[in-house]
């Protein structure tokens, strides 16, 4: 049977009634869903201009960030603990740093002595923990010093620029082209070993790399906005170094001087490994190592292992922590 255009564009229903497809489709329900469901949501302007995550600060950023890098937290938690226990570690233990004990020299560890004792019956456990001492707080200090000597040299000398700053750098460069042990080496033969020379041989040339790091922030900020609107304003030199340079340079400061810490300590270690640094009465992990070597093949491996190890993984966390700091503080990889 045939159908006309116009017929078929119709549906037949019932006894001879026509519906047309198009009204068919309309009546047919597609789903069970109310209409109500999908209606707009009502939203006033102070909900538009509302934000949904929190905004960060430079520092709230830079320590959630921070916080993820697992190897960083990993070494910041070590230093800490490292710090706590050079500060309770002798007073825990019952023994003394400097008492001799002969008749129980270079015992192995026990539940009397923790990490054994020397060839002079001291405990090796208490020393560790001076030697923890010792390290950081030259460590500290040359970074410190470094600190305050290359923040104030490379400030000035990248802010004034022109002349100034090509005749300070020219010395720059001079003390960097000095070897650094050897400099170090030779003022503690003038000057003799001892704990505050250790400290000025190391932070003779130690300060330049602060220095030219504070140079380069300084030479890309000083042309900024907030700087030449200081100007205007009749700032001092100091003033605008202080207030508008140095706070926009901290991130590379801090990277800088927690890379300082561990060198100077691995400097420490060595000097005194050598013979010029620490001297007794007092303990130094150097002067524990080169102690114990006299004895290593006697199998007394305990004398070695042990400031050998916080040498190392004192370094190691300083180092990751450095690495995380550098990634934590650099502004292009903020979100």
């Amino acid at each position: 049977m045939e159908y006309s255009i116009l017929e078929s564009s119709c549906i037949k229903k019932g006894a001879g009634k026509v519906i047309p497809a198009k009204k068919q489709k309309e009546e047919t329900p597609h789903s069970t869903i109310p209409d109500e469901w999908f209606k707009p949501k009502e939203q006033n302007s102070e909900d538009a201009e509302s934000v949904v995550r929190p905004s960060l600060s430079y520092w709230e950023d830079a320590w959630r960030r921070l916080r993820q890098n697992k190897l960083a937290m990993f070494g910041l938690i070590f230093l800490i603990l490292l710090g706590v226990m050079a500060v309770i570690g002798p007073w825990i233990s019952p023994h003394d740093v400097d008492t001799q004990n002969l008749p129980n020299q270079n015992q192995a560890p026990s539940f009397t002595h923790w990490f054994g004792t020397d060839e002079l019956g001291r405990d090796v456990f208490t020393r560790t923990w001076y030697g923890a001492r010792i390290s950081l707080f030259v460590g500290l200090m040359a970074a410190l010093i470094d600190f305050f000597i290359g923040v104030a040299y490379g400030g000035l000398s990248g802010y004034k620029g022109g002349r100034t700053d090509n005749i300070m750098m020219r010395i720059i460069e001079i003390l960097y082209g000095l070897p650094y042990l050897l400099v170090v080496i030779l003022l503690l033969v003038v000057m003799g070993p001892s704990l505050l020379t250790i400290i000025i041989a190391l932070t003779v040339t130690g300060w330049v790399g602060m220095a030219r790091i504070v140079r380069g922030q300084v030479l890309q900020l000083k042309h900024n906005e907030f700087v030449m609107a200081s100007q205007s304003f009749g700032a001092k030199t100091k003033r605008i170094i202080q207030k508008n340079l140095l706070p926009n340079t901290m991130g590379p400061i801090i990277v800088q001087m927690t890379l300082t810490v561990p060198t100077a300590i691995f400097a420490e270690a060595f000097l005194s490994f050598l013979g010029l640094g620490i001297q007794s009465p007092y303990a130094s992990w150097g002067m524990m190592a080169n102690d114990a070597l006299g004895v290593i093949l006697s199998g007394d491996w305990w004398r070695l292992f042990f400031p050998a190890f916080f040498i190392s993984a004192t370094m190691f966390a300083f180092n990751v922590l450095g690495d995380g700091l550098q990634d934590a503080l650099d502004p292009k990889l903020r979100r």
